[in-house]
This record gives C-alpha cells, structure tokens and sequence, in this order.
C-alpha cells in the first residue's frame, strides 16, 4: 500500500507524536510535521483516479448551464433621459464597488503623475516623446506620446492600447497607428500594458491578479487606473481638446478601451477591436472568456459588456471583429449580443449611426492591420470633425525596435505580486476574544461574514446517482455521481466493510489530485486485508467507512483534462479555428486556460466564488452520509492545500456539521500563495476576493469550534 493511504486515526497519532501535537477541542491545533515524514502522493499505481465517473465534458455542460442562468437581462429603457441616469448609477455602483473595491481612497483620486523622459529621434511630421507615469504608490509603467509637429492649440487625442504582444508599445502595427495619428494632427498616446513590453516580468502575468482579489483589492482596479490615467493625462495636455479624446486597441486593448469608454464620459469615441465579448458568448464559447482583469467578482451581477457596450451611448462607437479569428473571436459570433442588441439604446438618442459594426476579411484574423487600421482613422477623423482620412501614409521606415523604444523604470518598482504583498501587509486581523460571551459573538458575525465572503449559498442532493460497485472479502464500494439542487455536481466512492453493516466512523476523505488514496488493487477480488495499520484498507477492515469525495473542479467533477495529458485542444480549434501556422500559439494560449481557471472567472464575476460552492457541496455530503449512513460521527480528512481551506471553511459555517477535521499537506496562511508564488490556474478556488483580507488558516480554525481541528504542512 502507498504511504497515502494513511488513515484519519493513524495519521492523527503520527503527526501527533513526531510533531508534539495534541488534538484538543474547542482550540484547533496547527502543527509543523518534519520534512522527513511529510508524505508524497504516489500517483504512479492504479487508483481510482484513472476510473472517471464522469468526463470533464459533462462537469463542463452542468456549469455552463448553470452560468446561462445568471445571465442579467440588459436594462430597460424607454428614453434617452431614462437610459442616461441609469448610466450614471451603474458607472458609479461599477466603479465603486466592483472596479475599485478595496482600493485606498487616496490611490484612486491621487492625480497623475507623469514623467517626460525627454524626445526619440523620429521621422518627418511628428515628435515621439517618452512618458513615465506612477498607477499607484510605487508602481510605475511606461507610454509614448507621438506629437504632431504643426499641431493646432486645441489638437484631438486618441489614446492606443496593448493586446497580448510581449514586445508592448513596440508592436509593429500600433506604432504604425500612432505615427499615422500623428501626421493626421492628432496627439496619440501609446500606453505600455502590464505584463507586457518592459513590463514582461512573470510577477506581471494577468493572472497574478488573482493574488490582489485575494488580499481584498479587485484586480481589474489596477488595470483600469492605468488607463484612466492616460485620459487625466491627455485631458490636462494643454494642445489637446478635452471634448476630442478617443480610445483604441486590439485584444486586450479592445477590453481596456470599452471598459474605460463606458465608464468615463471623458472619452468622446472607442473602436475596440477583436478582443471583448458578452457574458452569453463566454459562456457558449470558453474561447470568449479573457483574462483575470476581464472578469472582476460580480461585474455580472448587474450586467455584463452588452451592457457597457450600450453604456458608450451615443458617443460613437465603431466594433471591427474578424471574419476568421484564429481564437474564435469571430465577428458573426459577437455581433448579435455586442451590436444588435446595444442598437436600440443610440436609437433612443437618435445617434444610430455613431454605432457601426465592422467584419474584417482581409486578414480576417486576429489583427489591427492595414484595413483595420484605415477603418479607425475613418471613424475618428469624421467624428473629430477633422478631414476624414481613409488611406493610410507608409510609414514602415518609421518604425522602431523594442530596444529604441525603451522609455526606463525605477529600479525598486513594485509589481503585481509585490503589490499584493504590500497590501497583504497592512493589513490588521483583530485577535478573536477571550472573553467567552464576547467570543460567541466575535464566531457569529464572523461566520456571516465568512458566508458572505465565500458567497455561501446551501444545496441538497437531487439525486446519487448509482455508477458501479465491487466487492471482495474486505471491502464493498459504491461509486456515485452527486447531483445538486443547483444543477451541479461532485462524485463520490462510498468504501463499507465488506463482513460488516455496523460502523463507528465514517469519514469524507478528499484529496486535491483526485481520488489517488484509493487503490484499485484494495478492490481486487484477491485483496485480503494485509497492509500497514495506517492504510485505507486497514481501516475499512476494522470498521471504519470512508467516502473519497470529488467536490467541484477537482479530479472527475473538474472540467479539467487530466494533467499527464498533453494540452487539450478542442476540435473546433484543429478543424475550423486555426491554421496549422496558428496552431502553436493557440495551444500556447490554451495552456495557460484550463477550464476550471476560466469558468472560476465567470463564477466569480456573476456572483458566486467557487470556494463556496465547494463548502456547500461538502456539507450537502456530510448530509446525505449522515442520512444514509450507519455510523455515529462524520469526519473529514484532506490532502492538499484546495481542500484544506474547503474543509475549513465548511466546518467553520457549520462546526457541528463534523465531529473532526484533519488536514496534511496544507499550508499555514494564506501568505503561502503569495510567498510561493502559487498560480491562479492552479488553485482557482482559493483566490477568493477579500478571504485573506477577512480570515487567515488559525481563524477558520478557530471559527470551527467545537469541531477538532489537527493540521500538519507541506514543505
């Protein structure tokens, strides 16, 4: 038997006895279990991880399903003035509660600070100058202002922004864009993105954000004050026309630009192009699904980019998708949720023309090429009131390399993980009381905030289904697969002594690599119950039952492909979506998306947290073992640092819901997923926006009382 087959008892009297430990109740007891004696799962015998009950395509269609129920309608509007004072209202609930939640007041209003950096040398016509400017305290990126040379006083302004390219600002076709803006009479103002061009630094993926949301700062705020900054910039410029400043960007860039056209009225016109879509779309295509910054917690409560689309009403807006984007962003799929649907809102103003759509053929992919480009200088000419320019100027001796392009940052400039750190660190805890009545309340507000945190909502089982069940001499299983109230799921193994219908103990046993703990070989009809004392199998043998539990998006209830398999590439992908040529950047794009990764985002962002569905599940478990079973206590045991906090937080919602709680292999704070630099894609359940801002590993534990909480660490 593997070392990971350790039983509840055993591995309590274990860890007490190497460690010191001593399970005491109602204080939880965290102890430190020596390197030495810290087990690795052995995932390379036959267990029943390799036995799915269900596939990751089914887990997929039940939370899409349950994700096209927390569509919100668009709002309804009768009027221009009607529409318009609902604008107001969802700009100012959208920023200060979503977009900015938990963000320093004085961050958020501090005005900008740029930094010229002096002139690059350029071509004939146009001025390029290197800009510094600070986002918050201590975190500074770069932008490039291409000047007109001949600009009149009050000159109009486009500000330009990144997609995904790593060489940023240098990208070929943005500076393309600018210098052309430039001759044109415009200011163009190129802003460097996070993660990107001299901000390429692993600690600046978008994904990091995921460490902002879980220290209490919603990461898109970040992402949005970059922005903003580049319109307070231009807007205090005194060549540039205030009422005359428009937004641009491919991809990523497209996202900034309708996020910050919607919700600051100081942008007079937007042309986003290929890179933002409906919350509909995301959920029937994941191909629609962007990257943390997209998706701040419970931006779809209200309403969702349908609805920042019509918020740009009636400023001109101009929509360029491509006819066959390679990542499927392609334009007949977005045009009926992103400009159908928004038409009636510049209807009610009278503007229907400020609201253009536009399908791009030639390339037709993912770009911001020749014709796209020539589309935006159209678009932007006409609705500055300038000379409409339809053709653009060659300007390919014109363009710069990465390194010419180098505007310079502080050498001690903070970065998306050191931010979290640097907020993680100010943050206070109060000390749960002492006192015995005060201590009952300090564990009920607690425990409605924890609800409130996690978003916990109860589920009941609908239905186990039956999948299969074996027996030998030892054990009897049963294998099911638990379906929810709420249309989801988890699967279960329900492992009884096999000479035996009296238990003692019943134990939910989860592991975050699946249910590696139960071996096949202890279900072979040739298994005769020899193993260590410490084993599963052992335990069954001397009355014990176990439940190996999958709660949601973890082993066979995740959407997940298998991680010893290569990166699952959808067929639509290989057959219709990509070119061979294209393919390596896709799966390099998939990579980086799991499915559990991306539909955490949409969880979160339409109001729900995955760590509370999964809380809600364990206790519906607990439920229906305590129903069904015959044994007296419930415990539960968990592998892993996701289920750690799962039985955590479940225990401290309900800490009379199980007898005992034991973890191994966890970790001590929260501060682990900082220090260790853990990924987002990894553990989308745990960066659940404000749990380390609210509660840290002790205080769930506290918060379990009277349950008996023991806990040792990994490494």
């Amino acid at each position: 038997m593997s070392n990971t087959d350790v039983s509840r008892r055993g591995f309590l009297q274990t860890a007490t006895i190497l460690a010191g430990a001593t399970v005491v109740s109602p204080a939880a007891v965290i102890t430190q279990l020596p390197n030495a004696q810290q087990t690795t799962p052995d995932t390379s015998g036959a267990t029943l991880l390799k036995v799915p009950i269900q596939t990751p395509e089914v887990v997929e269609f039940q939370v899409r399903e349950y994700l096209m129920k927390r569509v919100p309608p668009l709002p309804a509007a009768k009027t221009a003035a009607d529409w318009t004072a609902q604008q107001k209202r969802l700009r100012k609930h959208l920023l200060d509660d979503v977009i900015f939640h938990g963000w320093p007041k004085d961050w958020v209003n501090a005005p900008p600070r740029f930094e010229d950096l002096g002139l690059i040398p350029a071509g004939k016509g146009y001025r390029l100058r290197k800009l510094r400017y600070e986002i918050v305290p201590g975190f500074s990126t770069t932008a490039l202002l291409y000047e007109p040379e001949n600009a009149n006083s009050r000159a109009p302004a486009t500000i330009n922004l990144n997609g995904h390219a790593p060489n940023g600002k240098a990208a070929e076709y943005k500076q393309k864009r600018c210098i052309n803006n430039a001759l044109q009479g415009m200011y163009a103002l190129s802003l460097e993105w996070l993660g990107m061009g001299e901000m390429a630094i692993p600690e600046n993926n978008h994904w990091t954000g995921g460490h902002l949301n879980l220290v209490g700062a919603s990461a898109t705020g970040l992402f949005y004050l970059a922005i903003r900054k580049g319109v307070d910039y231009l807007s205090a410029h005194p060549k540039v026309d205030a009422k005359r400043i428009g937004v641009t960007g491919l991809s990523g860039g497209a996202w900034q630009s309708i996020t910050i056209a919607a919700l600051d009225e100081r942008v007079a016109a937007a042309v986003p192009v290929a890179g933002y879509f409906s919350f509909t779309s995301a959920i029937e295509r994941n191909s629609d699904v962007g990257d943390m910054e997209y998706h701040p917690h419970d931006l779809f409560v209200d309403g969702d980019y349908s609805t920042l689309t019509a918020m740009v009403a009636p400023r001109p807006l101009l929509l360029i998708y491509g006819a066959t984007d390679e990542y499927g962003l392609r334009a007949p799929l977005q045009k009926l949720h992103l400009y159908d649907e928004v038409r009636p809102y510049y209807k009610l103003y009278g503007k229907d023309d400020n609201l253009r759509f536009y399908e791009n053929v030639d390339p037709g992919t993912h770009n911001y090429q020749l014709d796209n480009r020539q589309q935006s200088y159209a678009f932007f000419t006409k609705h500055f009131h300038m000379p409409v320019v339809e053709r653009e100027v060659p300007v390919d001796g014109e363009v710069k390399t990465q390194d010419q392009l180098v505007v310079g940052l502080p050498k001690d400039n903070l970065d998306i993980l050191a931010l979290a750190k640097k907020l993680a660190a100010a943050t206070e805890r109060p000390s749960p009381p002492k006192q015995a009545a005060a201590r009952r309340e300090w564990a009920r507000s607690s425990r409605e905030r924890l609800r409130d945190v996690v978003r916990y909502k109860p589920v009941a089982l609908k239905h186990a289904w039956q999948e299969y069940s074996t027996r030998n001499k030892v054990v009897a299983a049963m294998a099911y697969r638990l379906q929810f109230n709420n249309g989801l799921s988890a699967t279960a193994v329900w492992l009884k002594p096999a000479a035996s219908e009296k238990t003692t103990r019943t134990t939910l046993l989860l592991d975050d690599g699946g249910m590696r703990a139960v071996t096949l070989q202890m279900l072979s009809d040739q298994f005769s119950g020899d193993s260590h004392d410490q084993s599963l199998a052992s335990r069954i043998a001397h009355g014990e039952q176990v439940v190996a539990v999958n709660l949601i998006f973890t082993g066979d209830a995740s959407p997940d492909h298998p991680k010893t398999e290569p990166v699952h590439v959808p067929a639509v992908y290989r057959e219709i979506l990509t070119k061979p040529k294209q393919m390596p950047g896709v799966i390099n794009w998939l990579e980086t998306r799991p499915p559990s990764a991306i539909y955490g985002l949409l969880l979160s962002a339409s109001g729900d947290r995955p760590l509370g569905l999964q809380a809600a599940q364990l206790i519906a478990t607990g439920n229906w073992v305590g129903a069904h079973g015959t044994s007296e206590a419930i415990s539960v045991e968990t592998v892993g640092i996701r289920n750690q906090v799962t039985g955590l937080v479940a225990s401290a919602l309900e800490p009379t819901k199980f007898s005992e709680l034991s973890t191994r292999e966890g970790m001590k704070s929260f501060n682990h997923l900082l220090e260790k630099f853990v990924r987002y894609q990894e553990a989308p359940d745990l960066f659940c926006l404000d749990l380390y801002k609210f509660v840290d590993i002790a205080t769930l534990a506290e918060l379990a009382e009277p349950t008996k909480v023991t806990q040792t660490f990994g490494a």
